[in-house]
């Protein structure tokens, strides 16, 4: 099947987590089907605990799920990797309705690659990957006589019948104490941090933004996929 060259940029601004999460399998149904382009759709959501394949029984939450109804924080069980996140308002998300074929770990790859490209234009040019681990680092930091690791963007995707949906979420202005509620990706030795918090410590008399960041990681995309192979495999009658 052959595939378009290139894909389309959506910005949805702010939307609920459930309304994001049902045009992404609108979208992958289309995308499978060849009615429309590969998409990515950058977004904001309200704030929401979701829950990857590892962390179905949420032991990572730390708090009760009354206490998170009385913040309005809503808890959803999705089908992409990983464990449990965050959500919230000053948190770039990008979901990359991508064909990926059996190129998953190549497709990640990549996903990171964008991110830190985008990280670079925004001034933190030791964001890095994290060896072992999915995700966007900066440099470890001291905490209270620990040595954390800085966690500034989280991956989780699924990839179905060979297209990917979800994706990233870079923290660019979000309220980090809402990780507190959790245990991010069900890593202890993580602390959380986004752009803004890093412009701070590092005395940049800048102030983080998400129309900035939004820029950067659509620019980062277009450069980073430039060459990607855009084509579908065929599909089994039975599905794959």
């Amino acid at each position: 099947m052959s595939g378009p060259s290139s894909f389309v940029l959506r910005d949805l601004g702010t939307v609920p987590y459930r309304d994001a999460w049902a045009l992404q399998r609108e979208l992958h149904a289309q995308v499978l089907d060849g009615s429309a382009p590969p998409t990515l759709l950058l977004v904001e959501h309200p704030p929401v605990l979701t829950l990857g394949r590892k962390a179905r029984e949420g032991t990572n939450i730390v708090v009760t799920r009354g206490y998170l109804a009385a913040q309005d924080i809503e808890v959803l069980e999705v089908e992409r990797g990983g464990d449990v996140t965050y959500h919230g308002p000053g948190q770039l998300v990008a979901y990359a309705i991508f064909p990926v074929g059996r190129r998953v770990v190549d497709f990640l790859r990549l996903l990171e690659d964008a991110t830190i490209m985008a990280l670079h234009t925004l001034g933190l040019d030791d964001a890095r990957p994290n060896p072992g681990y999915a995700g966007v680092y900066v440099a470890p930091r001291d905490v209270n006589g620990q040595w954390l690791d800085q966690k500034i963007a989280s991956f989780g995707v699924a990839v179905k019948r060979h297209v990917a949906l979800h994706g990233l979420a870079l923290n660019v202005t979000t309220n980090l104490d809402h990780f507190d509620l959790i245990v991010p990706c069900g890593l202890t030795n993580t602390q959380m941090t986004s752009v803004q918090r890093e412009y701070d410590r590092r005395g940049v008399t800048r102030t983080a933004s998400m129309a900035d960041a939004r820029r950067a990681l659509a620019d980062a995309f277009t450069t980073t996929f430039e060459t990607y192979d855009w084509t579908l495999p065929q599909l089994a009658a039975v599905g794959s």
